[in-house]
C-alpha cells in the first residue's frame, strides 16, 4: 500500500455487484479476507479507519447533519458492500460468507458526535482513539461512520471504521471516494440500472455446509501444488539474497523496545503532516524513491522517540510494509490483494542522509526478494487457513501474552497510500485533510499510515495506549525529522504545513535535543 510499492491498479469493489435481476448473491470470503477475522481477539481489533476534516462553509444552502447523512445513505446503492453482513458456516467447516443484511438500518451505522472545547486536532484524536478502541459488531455490516461536530473554526470531521476483511488500504480509499464529489454542487449521479433488492432470508445451515464441503474436497491437491511452487520460489529468493549487497530484513531479527509488548484493547491516536514537495525535493537530491523518504522520516522520528526513552538499540528496527499486489489471476475474488515486505529502519545511525541511503539499499533488496517470492504466495496460502485452528491460536497467543516471551516478529507496521492531488467534497463540504489509520498487532503496538492529499503527506498514528503512551510526542517529531533530513541533504528548510497539532518550542534538530547523542554504529 505504497506510492513506490503498488504493483498494479484494480477496481474498488472487493465484493459482489448487483446481478441483472437486481438481487445480490452470497459470496464466500477469500482466505486472506477471512484471515483478518481469525486474527481478531478481544484486544486486537482488525478494522481500518479514516479521520477526514471538512470545511462546511462550501456547502450550498448551509451544512446540516441530516443533509450529510441523507447523501451518504443515497449512495449506498453504488457500494453494496455497505449493506452486507457475515454468516458463519456451521462448525466452521469453511470461511464465512457475505450476505445482504435483511435488517439493515442506516441509523445504526451513521452516528452523530462532537468533540469538547477547544475542538482542536488533539480533541479529535482522542475521539478517534475512543472509537477505535471498540470492535465492530459482527451481527451487522462491518462499518461505522461518525459525523463529528464542534471542531475549531466551525469545521466538521467524518470518522469511518471498516473491518479489514472488507477492504485493504487502497480499495478503502477507492471505496470511500464513491461518496465524494469533485465540486461542491456536482451534477446528479445516474441511478443504478437495477436497484438492489435484498433477500429477506439468510442462507440455511445446510446450504452453507454443502458449499463449504465442496470447496474442502479440492484442498489437498491445491496444497500439494502450492507447496511445490512455494519451494521453487524460496530457492529464487535465496539466489537473490546471495548475489546482492541489499537484502530484505528478516522477521524475528528486530531488537526489543517498548513498542514490542502484548497489547490491550485501548487505542491512542495522533496526527501529523508534512509537505509532499519537501519529500520530493529530498528524493531528487538523494536519488531515492518517495517511499524511501517516508521510511527515513519515520526512522528519524522513531530515533528521537527511542532516545527520549533511553532505549535506542544497537541495530535497526524492522518494519512490516504492506504491498498492494496485482495477482497473476486477474479474476481473483476478495477485498484484500495485499502482500508485505520487511524493511530495516536504521534508527541506530546518527546521520540522516546515511540512514536514507541505507533504507534505499534495503528496500531495493526487499523488493527484489518480494518479486522473487511472488505476489500470490501469501494470497494462495491464506486460502488454506483452517478457521477453528487459526482463531484458537490467535486467542491463545493474546490470552497468554506470548508476545512478551519471544523475540519480536517486527517492530511496527508502516503503510503509504497514494491519495488525490485535487480537492474532494462531501455533500458540498470541502475536505481539508484525511488521516488514515491501520490496526496494531500483538507484539508491535504501533501502526503508521501515510496518505497524500493536495500536496500534503498526512500521517495517522495508531497505537496501543499502554504500549506507546507518548504517541503525541512521536507525531510531533515527524516534522522535525523531515527538517533534519532536508538540512543534512543541504536543502532549504522544510515548510510547515497541515492541520496537525504542534506546541511552541525552539526549532532544533533531532540530535540537538539530546546532550549525548548516540554515535553511528
Amino acid at each position: 500500500m505504497a506510492h513506490a510499492e503498488t504493483a498494479g491498479g484494480r477496481g474498488a469493489s472487493g465484493g459482489h455487484e448487483p446481478t441483472n435481476e437486481g438481487k445480490t448473491t452470497m459470496e464466500q470470503l477469500t482466505g486472506l479476507d477471512a484471515t483478518f477475522l481469525y486474527l481478531e481477539t478481544p484486544s486486537l481489533h482488525m478494522h481500518v479507519s479514516m479521520a477526514a476534516m471538512f470545511d462546511p462553509s462550501t456547502v450550498p444552502g448551509g451544512y446540516s447533519f441530516d443533509k450529510l447523512r441523507d447523501l451518504v445513505s443515497s449512495r449506498l446503492e453504488l457500494a453494496p458492500i455497505f449493506r452486507r453482513r457475515l454468516v458463519e458456516v456451521p462448525f466452521r467447516l469453511g470461511h464465512p460468507y457475505w450476505v445482504d443484511d435483511p435488517t439493515f438500518d442506516i441509523e445504526y451505522h451513521i452516528r452523530r458526535g462532537a468533540v469538547p472545547s477547544p475542538g482542536g486536532v488533539e480533541e479529535l484524536a482522542q475521539f478517534v482513539g475512543d472509537v477505535c478502541s471498540r470492535q465492530l459488531d459482527r451481527s451487522k455490516p462491518l462499518w461505522e461512520m461518525y459525523i463529528v461536530e464542534g471542531l475549531r473554526g466551525g469545521q466538521i470531521a467524518v470518522v469511518t471504521k471498516i473491518h479489514h476483511c472488507t477492504i485493504d488500504g487502497v480499495s478503502g480509499a477507492e471505496l470511500l471516494s464513491q461518496l465524494f464529489d469533485l465540486e461542491p454542487e456536482p451534477p446528479a449521479r445516474p441511478a443504478p440500472d437495477a436497484p438492489v433488492s435484498v433477500d429477506e432470508h439468510l442462507p440455511s445451515d445446510l446450504q452453507l455446509m454443502a458449499q463449504s464441503v465442496g470447496t474442502r474436497l479440492t484442498r489437498p491437491l491445491g496444497m500439494t501444488q502450492l507447496a511445490w511452487r512455494t519451494g521453487w520460489a524460496l530457492l529464487d529468493v535465496r539466489r537473490v539474497r546471495a548475489r546482492g549487497p541489499g537484502r530484505a530484513a528478516l522477521p524475528l531479527t528486530t531488537p526489543r523496545t517498548s513498542l514490542n509488548a502484548a497489547i490491550t484493547p485501548h487505542r491512542r491516536v495522533a496526527f501529523s503532516s508534512i509537505s509532499l514537495e519537501d519529500a520530493k525535493r529530498i528524493k531528487r537530491a538523494c536519488d531515492t524513491t518517495l517511499n524511501d523518504v517516508v521510511l527515513a522520516v519515520c526512522t528519524g522520528a522513531l530515533r528521537r522517540y527511542l532516545l527520549d526513552g533511553d532505549e535506542l538499540p544497537d541495530g535497526p528496527l524492522v518494519a512490516t510494509v504492506p504491498v498492494s499486489t496485482a495477482p497473476t489471476d486477474a479474476n481473483r475474488r476478495g477485498a484484500n490483494k495485499v502482500s508485505a515486505m520487511f524493511v530495516a529502519l536504521p534508527c541506530h545511525i546518527a546521520d540522516p542522509v546515511e540512514r536514507l541511503h541505507s533504507i534505499r539499499e534495503d528496500t531495493k533488496g526487499a523488493k527484489e526478494e518480494h518479486n522473487a517470492l511472488g505476489a500470490d504466495v501469501l494470497l494462495n496460502w491464506a486460502e488454506h487457513a483452517t478457521p477453528n485452528v487459526f482463531s484458537a491460536a490467535a486467542r491463545a497467543y493474546t490470552r497468554l501474552k506470548l508476545a512478551d516471551h519471544h523475540r519480536p516478529i517486527h517492530s511496527l507496521v508502516i503503510s503509504n497510500v497514494p491519495g488525490p492531488d485535487f480537492p474532494l467534497y462531501l455533500a458540498g463540504a470541502e475536505m481539508v485533510a484525511g488521516f488514515p489509520l491501520g490496526p496494531v498487532m500483538d507484539g508491535a503496538g504501533l501502526n503508521i499510515t501515510v496518505m497524500s492529499y493536495r500536496g500534503v503527506l498526512n500521517w495517522g498514528l495508531m497505537a496501543c495506549a499502554e504500549t506507546v503512551p507518548r504517541l503525541a510526542d512521536l507525531a510531533l517529531y515527524v516534522p522535525d525529522a523531515i527538517d533534519e533530513l532536508a538540512s543534512a541533504a543541504k536543502l532549504a528548510p522544510a515548510r510547515p504545513v497541515g492541520v496537525a497539532p504542534g506546541r511552541p518550542r525552539p526549532r532544533q534538530t533531532v540530535e540537538s535535543a539530546h546532550r549525548s547523542p548516540q554515535p553511528t554504529r
